[in-house]
Protein backbone atom coordinates (compact mmCIF):
# COMPACT_ATOMS: atom_id res chain seq x y z
CA UNK A 1 0.00 0.00 0.00
CA UNK A 2 2.26 3.32 -1.09
CA UNK A 3 2.58 6.06 1.24
CA UNK A 4 -0.85 5.16 3.60
CA UNK A 5 -1.06 5.08 7.30
CA UNK A 6 -4.02 3.06 7.57
CA UNK A 7 -4.66 3.79 11.33
CA UNK A 8 -5.63 7.45 10.05
CA UNK A 9 -9.11 8.27 9.70
CA UNK A 10 -10.01 8.81 6.03
CA UNK A 11 -6.21 7.49 5.15
CA UNK A 12 -6.79 5.68 1.83
CA UNK A 13 -7.92 9.44 0.66
CA UNK A 14 -4.39 9.74 -0.19
CA UNK A 15 -4.89 7.10 -3.38
CA UNK A 16 -7.29 9.90 -4.72
CA UNK A 17 -4.18 12.73 -5.25
CA UNK A 18 -3.57 12.86 -8.84
CA UNK A 19 -0.01 14.12 -7.76
CA UNK A 20 0.80 10.54 -6.92
CA UNK A 21 0.15 9.64 -10.38
CA UNK A 22 -2.72 7.04 -11.90
CA UNK A 23 -3.68 4.66 -9.57
CA UNK A 24 -5.00 1.23 -10.17
CA UNK A 25 -8.06 -0.38 -8.67
CA UNK A 26 -7.86 -4.16 -9.14
CA UNK A 27 -11.46 -5.97 -9.65
CA UNK A 28 -12.18 -9.20 -7.08
CA UNK A 29 -15.51 -10.50 -7.68
CA UNK A 30 -16.54 -13.03 -5.39
CA UNK A 31 -19.43 -14.23 -6.82
CA UNK A 32 -20.60 -16.76 -9.10
CA UNK A 33 -22.28 -14.07 -11.53
CA UNK A 34 -19.75 -11.49 -12.74
CA UNK A 35 -20.01 -10.85 -16.44
CA UNK A 36 -16.48 -11.47 -16.79
CA UNK A 37 -15.14 -13.41 -13.88
CA UNK A 38 -17.91 -14.79 -12.03
CA UNK A 39 -17.14 -17.69 -9.96
CA UNK A 40 -13.50 -18.31 -10.64
CA UNK A 41 -12.49 -16.21 -7.41
CA UNK A 42 -15.45 -17.19 -5.22
CA UNK A 43 -13.13 -19.26 -2.99
CA UNK A 44 -11.22 -17.52 -0.35
CA UNK A 45 -8.04 -19.69 -1.68
CA UNK A 46 -8.49 -17.99 -5.13
CA UNK A 47 -9.52 -14.75 -4.00
CA UNK A 48 -6.19 -14.72 -2.54
CA UNK A 49 -4.39 -16.03 -5.08
CA UNK A 50 -5.68 -13.17 -7.67
CA UNK A 51 -5.29 -10.34 -5.40
CA UNK A 52 -1.60 -11.29 -4.79
CA UNK A 53 -1.45 -11.08 -8.62
CA UNK A 54 -2.82 -8.15 -8.84
CA UNK A 55 -0.16 -6.10 -6.00
CA UNK A 56 2.45 -8.28 -7.74
CA UNK A 57 1.43 -5.80 -10.86
CA UNK A 58 0.73 -2.83 -9.50
CA UNK A 59 -2.43 -2.44 -7.53
CA UNK A 60 -2.54 0.20 -5.72
CA UNK A 61 -6.23 -0.91 -4.27
CA UNK A 62 -8.04 -4.19 -4.38
CA UNK A 63 -11.97 -3.70 -4.82
CA UNK A 64 -13.90 -6.96 -3.56
CA UNK A 65 -17.35 -7.23 -4.87
CA UNK A 66 -20.01 -9.73 -3.59
CA UNK A 67 -22.82 -8.71 -5.52
CA UNK A 68 -23.13 -8.22 -9.60
CA UNK A 69 -24.01 -5.35 -10.77
CA UNK A 70 -24.11 -6.24 -14.57
CA UNK A 71 -27.57 -6.05 -16.62
CA UNK A 72 -30.10 -8.52 -15.28
CA UNK A 73 -27.98 -9.37 -11.87
CA UNK A 74 -29.90 -11.13 -9.40
CA UNK A 75 -29.53 -9.26 -6.04
CA UNK A 76 -28.92 -10.79 -2.83
CA UNK A 77 -29.33 -9.86 0.60
CA UNK A 78 -26.78 -8.06 3.19
CA UNK A 79 -26.45 -11.19 4.94
CA UNK A 80 -25.53 -13.40 1.65
CA UNK A 81 -23.16 -10.84 0.28
CA UNK A 82 -21.83 -10.54 3.72
CA UNK A 83 -20.73 -14.40 3.73
CA UNK A 84 -19.22 -13.95 0.32
CA UNK A 85 -17.16 -10.83 0.81
CA UNK A 86 -15.40 -11.21 4.91
CA UNK A 87 -13.52 -14.33 4.20
CA UNK A 88 -12.32 -12.71 1.50
CA UNK A 89 -11.29 -9.33 2.64
CA UNK A 90 -10.05 -10.73 6.04
CA UNK A 91 -7.67 -13.29 4.12
CA UNK A 92 -6.54 -10.61 1.19
CA UNK A 93 -5.59 -8.26 4.47
CA UNK A 94 -3.88 -10.62 5.80
CA UNK A 95 -1.60 -11.82 2.73
CA UNK A 96 -0.92 -8.36 0.99
CA UNK A 97 -0.11 -4.78 1.54
CA UNK A 98 -2.29 -3.03 -0.74
CA UNK A 99 -5.68 -1.12 0.37
CA UNK A 100 -8.96 -2.43 -0.02
CA UNK A 101 -12.17 -1.16 -0.53
CA UNK A 102 -15.47 -2.80 -0.81
CA UNK A 103 -18.15 -2.88 -3.17
CA UNK A 104 -21.56 -2.25 -2.11
CA UNK A 105 -24.65 -0.46 -2.10
CA UNK A 106 -25.61 -1.83 1.35
CA UNK A 107 -24.94 -0.45 5.03
CA UNK A 108 -24.56 -3.08 6.58
CA UNK A 109 -22.34 -4.72 3.92
CA UNK A 110 -19.87 -1.49 4.19
CA UNK A 111 -20.05 -1.78 8.08
CA UNK A 112 -18.75 -5.26 7.68
CA UNK A 113 -16.33 -4.99 5.55
CA UNK A 114 -14.46 -2.04 7.15
CA UNK A 115 -14.62 -3.67 10.12
CA UNK A 116 -12.80 -6.57 8.87
CA UNK A 117 -9.90 -4.01 7.13
CA UNK A 118 -11.76 -2.23 4.09
CA UNK A 119 -10.63 1.28 3.63
CA UNK A 120 -12.69 2.55 0.83
CA UNK A 121 -16.32 2.29 -0.03
CA UNK A 122 -17.11 2.19 -3.21
CA UNK A 123 -20.81 2.52 -3.65
CA UNK A 124 -22.80 2.16 -7.42
CA UNK A 125 -25.69 4.26 -6.11
CA UNK A 126 -23.73 7.04 -5.11
CA UNK A 127 -24.64 7.01 -1.12
CA UNK A 128 -28.30 6.97 -2.29
CA UNK A 129 -29.65 3.44 -2.36
CA UNK A 130 -29.36 3.16 1.22
CA UNK A 131 -29.47 6.37 3.60
CA UNK A 132 -27.27 4.80 6.10
CA UNK A 133 -24.13 4.42 3.77
CA UNK A 134 -22.14 7.71 4.38
CA UNK A 135 -22.89 7.53 8.08
CA UNK A 136 -21.03 4.83 8.15
CA UNK A 137 -18.08 5.35 6.08
CA UNK A 138 -17.72 8.96 7.72
CA UNK A 139 -17.75 6.93 11.44
CA UNK A 140 -15.24 3.72 10.35
CA UNK A 141 -13.02 6.93 8.70
CA UNK A 142 -14.04 5.09 5.28
CA UNK A 143 -13.06 7.23 1.76
CA UNK A 144 -15.81 7.05 -0.80
CA UNK A 145 -16.32 6.53 -4.72
CA UNK A 146 -19.77 7.73 -5.60
CA UNK A 147 -20.97 6.40 -9.23
CA UNK A 148 -23.48 7.78 -10.95
CA UNK A 149 -26.36 5.19 -11.92
CA UNK A 150 -29.77 5.14 -14.20
CA UNK A 151 -32.18 2.30 -13.72
CA UNK A 152 -34.17 3.50 -16.96
CA UNK A 153 -31.60 4.09 -20.70
CA UNK A 154 -33.11 7.62 -21.91
CA UNK A 155 -30.99 8.38 -24.97
CA UNK A 156 -32.64 12.21 -24.70
CA UNK A 157 -31.01 13.02 -21.91
CA UNK A 158 -28.05 15.91 -21.61
CA UNK A 159 -25.67 12.48 -20.21
CA UNK A 160 -22.91 15.08 -18.18
CA UNK A 161 -25.80 17.36 -16.80
CA UNK A 162 -27.12 14.17 -15.89
CA UNK A 163 -24.15 12.97 -14.42
CA UNK A 164 -23.14 16.19 -12.44
CA UNK A 165 -26.56 16.50 -11.10
CA UNK A 166 -26.63 12.73 -9.61
CA UNK A 167 -22.99 12.94 -8.63
CA UNK A 168 -24.03 16.45 -6.87
CA UNK A 169 -26.20 14.82 -4.79
CA UNK A 170 -24.06 12.30 -3.51
CA UNK A 171 -21.49 14.91 -2.94
CA UNK A 172 -24.27 16.32 -0.66
CA UNK A 173 -24.76 12.97 1.55
CA UNK A 174 -21.29 12.42 2.14
CA UNK A 175 -20.07 15.92 3.31
CA UNK A 176 -23.25 16.02 5.44
CA UNK A 177 -22.38 12.50 6.95
CA UNK A 178 -18.64 14.35 8.11
CA UNK A 179 -17.04 13.05 4.75
CA UNK A 180 -14.21 15.10 3.80
CA UNK A 181 -13.71 16.68 0.38
CA UNK A 182 -10.61 14.95 0.00
CA UNK A 183 -11.66 11.26 0.46
CA UNK A 184 -14.42 11.44 -2.17
CA UNK A 185 -14.02 10.16 -5.35
CA UNK A 186 -16.55 10.45 -8.59
CA UNK A 187 -17.70 7.55 -10.66
CA UNK A 188 -19.70 8.44 -14.18
CA UNK A 189 -20.75 4.87 -13.88
CA UNK A 190 -19.70 3.82 -17.41
CA UNK A 191 -22.20 0.65 -18.92
CA UNK A 192 -25.18 1.97 -15.65
CA UNK A 193 -28.32 3.21 -17.73
CA UNK A 194 -26.78 4.46 -20.73
CA UNK A 195 -26.60 4.35 -24.37
CA UNK A 196 -23.59 3.46 -26.06
CA UNK A 197 -23.04 7.18 -27.17
CA UNK A 198 -23.76 8.49 -23.80
CA UNK A 199 -21.21 5.93 -22.32
CA UNK A 200 -18.51 7.18 -25.06
CA UNK A 201 -20.07 10.89 -23.86
CA UNK A 202 -18.96 10.17 -20.64
CA UNK A 203 -15.58 8.92 -20.95
CA UNK A 204 -14.50 12.11 -23.14
CA UNK A 205 -16.28 14.34 -21.35
CA UNK A 206 -14.49 13.22 -17.52
CA UNK A 207 -12.78 16.82 -17.68
CA UNK A 208 -16.17 17.88 -16.60
CA UNK A 209 -16.08 15.93 -13.27
CA UNK A 210 -12.61 16.87 -12.64
CA UNK A 211 -13.81 20.57 -12.77
CA UNK A 212 -16.11 20.16 -9.86
CA UNK A 213 -13.11 19.55 -7.73
CA UNK A 214 -12.83 16.19 -7.07
CA UNK A 215 -11.06 12.93 -8.09
CA UNK A 216 -12.24 11.02 -10.79
CA UNK A 217 -12.26 6.85 -11.22
CA UNK A 218 -13.09 5.17 -14.41
CA UNK A 219 -14.60 1.66 -14.28
CA UNK A 220 -15.26 0.65 -18.20
CA UNK A 221 -12.72 -2.42 -18.00
CA UNK A 222 -14.48 -5.18 -20.39
CA UNK A 223 -17.43 -3.61 -20.67
CA UNK A 224 -19.90 -3.81 -23.22
CA UNK A 225 -19.08 -0.62 -24.95
CA UNK A 226 -15.61 -1.98 -25.62
CA UNK A 227 -17.66 -5.20 -27.19
CA UNK A 228 -19.74 -2.89 -29.25
CA UNK A 229 -17.23 -1.16 -31.02
CA UNK A 230 -14.78 -4.02 -31.83
CA UNK A 231 -16.92 -7.12 -31.21
CA UNK A 232 -15.05 -8.99 -28.96
CA UNK A 233 -15.68 -11.44 -25.55
CA UNK A 234 -15.19 -9.69 -22.49
CA UNK A 235 -11.79 -11.38 -21.87
CA UNK A 236 -10.94 -10.22 -24.91
CA UNK A 237 -11.32 -6.56 -24.35
CA UNK A 238 -8.09 -5.88 -22.96
CA UNK A 239 -6.59 -3.62 -25.55
CA UNK A 240 -10.09 -1.64 -25.63
CA UNK A 241 -10.17 -0.90 -21.95
CA UNK A 242 -6.33 0.16 -22.03
CA UNK A 243 -7.24 2.50 -24.77
CA UNK A 244 -9.80 4.40 -22.25
CA UNK A 245 -8.27 4.30 -19.88
CA UNK A 246 -5.46 6.09 -21.77
CA UNK A 247 -8.18 8.69 -22.73
CA UNK A 248 -9.46 8.58 -19.39
CA UNK A 249 -6.00 9.52 -17.56
CA UNK A 250 -5.34 12.70 -20.51
CA UNK A 251 -8.93 13.95 -19.67
CA UNK A 252 -8.57 14.21 -15.89
CA UNK A 253 -9.29 10.76 -14.15
CA UNK A 254 -7.13 9.66 -11.14
CA UNK A 255 -8.11 5.90 -10.32
CA UNK A 256 -9.09 2.95 -12.81
CA UNK A 257 -10.72 -0.07 -12.02
CA UNK A 258 -9.54 -3.16 -14.24
CA UNK A 259 -9.04 -6.66 -14.09
CA UNK A 260 -6.08 -6.42 -15.75
CA UNK A 261 -3.71 -4.38 -13.94
CA UNK A 262 -0.13 -4.37 -15.30
CA UNK A 263 -1.39 -3.79 -19.06
CA UNK A 264 -3.57 -0.92 -17.68
CA UNK A 265 -0.27 0.48 -15.16
CA UNK A 266 1.85 0.59 -17.43
CA UNK A 267 0.20 2.01 -20.31
CA UNK A 268 -0.92 4.40 -18.04
CA UNK A 269 2.53 5.33 -16.48
CA UNK A 270 3.70 6.05 -20.13
CA UNK A 271 0.96 8.14 -20.87
CA UNK A 272 1.54 10.17 -17.74
CA UNK A 273 5.05 10.76 -18.73
CA UNK A 274 4.23 11.37 -22.46
CA UNK A 275 1.23 13.73 -21.36
CA UNK A 276 3.68 15.65 -18.45
CA UNK A 277 6.64 15.88 -21.60
CA UNK A 278 7.94 19.72 -22.13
Amino acid sequence: MPDLDATAPFAAARLFDRAGGPRVMGILNVTPDSFSDGGRFAAVEGAVAQARIMAEEGADVIDVGGESTRPGYAPVDAEEEIRRVLPAIRAVRDAVPTAISIDTMKAKVAAAALEAGAAIVNDVWGLQRDPDIARVAAEHGAAVVVMHHRTEVDPSLDIVEDIKSFLGRSIEIALKAGIPERAIALDPGVGFGKTVEQNLTAIRRIDALAAMGFAVLLGASRKSLIGHIIERTPKERLFGTVATSVVGWAAGATLFRVHDVRANRDALLVARAVLSAP
